[in-house]
């Protein structure tokens, strides 16, 4: 049986057919650094081999991202504008900087605008005015934490916004954020459709919590992990320096616990990793207390992290009211966790010392790793490849770590959980030495 691909479509602006500046003065005819949209990888590179070992069919494919020969935009004549969404993140401004340096120095754009606030300032109805980015005006921004253009939660109007880029002459906007923004973008690129007109959105992955689909990571996530890991090392020296110590650690990962997964491996001291993925129950036999109450017996000191959205469904109460992004906002299981371990220990009168920590959003404000800026760079520098050659309603992404094209519907789809049975929670378990299930 001859194997049989079909392609994740990406689509484009039509047909694309002025040389690119790259291929005209720097890399050459001959290069093999030029891509082609027949140029895939497979979306799902996992397969059971048969016994006949015949070839698997039915396989959908994805684009390799990179340069182009021929590119869709007439550099001279393009304008770009980024727009940062959602929360901060380590790196944002690895990226604006990335995409303004590559767009001048690569292909001659001489004019990318910064869209301040978020959505926000694509409806002229909050008066926030676009900023021109130079390589001067960028060229330190990566010592800096935070976003230099702002941010804000929440999505404006499509026809309010794609109105507001055609006044402003845009000819491709990048959409830096998450699984929400991306449903921005889709919005926006969506309206741009129905219109007909000539804009490409592209966006480009942002999240701490690494809970987008279909790529390997998204940017800031390594940095942020990296460090939550110093907060776990000082939780760690805590519960270790007297008897009966208790280091409990809350980090960020709202729906998905990959930081907490992540920290903990790195660290290799930590006893229980709990995360929205696995419930888990206090009382009981089996139950999370009691583990904990045989760990300090069984060693003298105990390290836990909680990841923000763990343990929801155990909380007497629990918020009903929603952020502008339409994200549920969360108990506090954090002080709940390190309210009811000292009540549970003083009723056994036992004596503890707990040392609670919460280092939150020191995790989202702080500057990107070296390895996070070089993938930063690499996001951005394809994001301008996939726009100046026309392409639109997609974002970059690295998957199965090769830079693909993603149509933007099939990040906004749904969020990346930790899998509870594959290979990094199995990890989890082997390291810290916790129960499959507690008090379940």
């Amino acid at each position: 049986m001859k194997p049989t691909f079909s392609r994740l479509v990406i689509p484009t602006l039509g047909q694309a057919n002025i040389p690119s500046p790259g291929f005209a003065r720097n890399w050459g005819a001959t290069s093999s650094s030029w891509l082609s949209d027949a140029d895939c990888i497979l979306l799902d590179d996992s397969a059971s081999i048969p016994d006949s070992c015949e070839p698997v069919g039915g396989r959908v494919s994805v684009e390799i991202a990179g340069p182009r020969r021929i590119i869709y935009f007439d550099p001279s004549k393009t304008c770009l504008a980024v727009v940062t969404c959602g929360g901060l993140c380590p790196g944002i401004n690895d990226v604006i900087r990335s995409i303004v340096m590559h767009a001048h120095y690569g292909y001659g754009v001489r004019r990318v605008i910064g869209i301040p606030y978020g959505y926000e300032g694509l409806n002229p109805a909050f008066g926030h005015r676009p900023v021109e980015l130079t390589p001067e005006s960028v060229g330190k921004i990566q010592h800096l934490g935070g976003s230099v253009l702002c941010t804000s939660r929440g999505l404006q109007n499509p026809e309010v916004m794609v109105e507001r880029l055609l006044e402003l002459g845009v000819d491709a906007l990048f959409v830096v954020g998450g699984d929400g923004s991306q449903r921005g973008a889709l919005a926006i690129f969506e309206e741009i459709t129905r219109r007909k007109v000539s804009l490409s959105v592209i966006g480009i992955p942002k999240t701490i919590d690494n809970d987008l689909l279909f790529m390997d990571r998204s940017f800031g996530y390594y940095t942020a992990f990296s460090e939550a890991f110093r907060s776990l090392q000082v939780a760690h020296a805590e519960a270790r320096g007297v008897r009966n110590g208790i280091g409990l650690v809350k980090l960020m990962g709202r729906d998905s616990g990959f930081i907490a997964c992540s920290a903990a491996l790195a660290t290799a001291e930590v006893n229980f990793v709990l995360i929205p993925e696995a419930p888990f129950r206090l009382e009981g036999e089996t139950g999370f207390l009691r583990r904990l109450e045989e760990r300090l017996h069984a060693r003298g000191h105990a390290v836990v992290v909680v990841a923000e959205g763990a343990g929801q469904d155990i909380l007497p109460e629990r918020p009903t009211t929603f952020d502008a992004s339409g994200n549920q906002h969360y108990g506090d299981i954090g002080v709940f966790l390190r309210d009811r371990i000292a009540g549970h220990f003083q009723s056994l009168r036992t004596d503890f010392c707990l040392k609670y920590l919460d280092p939150g959003y020191q995790l989202r404000g702080v500057v990107a790793t070296p390895e996070d800026r070089i993938f930063c760079l690499q996001l951005a520098r394809h994001a301008v490849h996939a726009a100046m050659a026309g392409k639109t309603g997609m974002v970059v992404a690295l998957w199965h770590e090769r830079y693909v094209h993603l149509p933007v519907h099939l990040v906004a789809g749904g969020r990346r959980k930790v899998d509870l049975g594959g290979d990094l929670w199995r990890c989890v378990l082997e390291s810290t030495g916790q129960p499959v299930s507690m008090g379940l």
